[in-house]
């Protein structure tokens, strides 16, 4: 299992079209995704639109990512990377 944090550096936060793009990229990976927003205890499967969104992530908010699986590491680095990249709106 890997373990890291990761911000929501993006000026709209997760919101859903961020959030489409998470579920589309977690689903590509056989790997379990799990986003958790530690401030608020709330869990996400990054596979689901809808766990994604109650985590309510705004611009500024951290969340700690575990993945697992065969695929982790390369799922893993490809989460980080988007979150980096502000979902390609910065």
């Amino acid at each position: 299992m890997l373990k890291g944090k990761v911000a929501v550096i993006n000026r709209l936060g997760l919101h859903a079209r961020a959030a489409a793009q998470l579920v589309r990229l977690a689903s590509g990976f056989q790997s379990k995704i799990k986003l958790i927003r530690k401030d608020n205890s709330v869990i996400a499967d990054a596979k689901s639109i809808l766990n994604v969104l109650t985590l309510a992530a705004s611009k500024g908010v951290d969340l700690e990512i575990e993945v697992e699986g065969e695929d982790e590491q390369a799922a893993f680095e490809a989460v980080q990377k988007i979150f980096k990249n502000g979902f390609g709106e910065l």
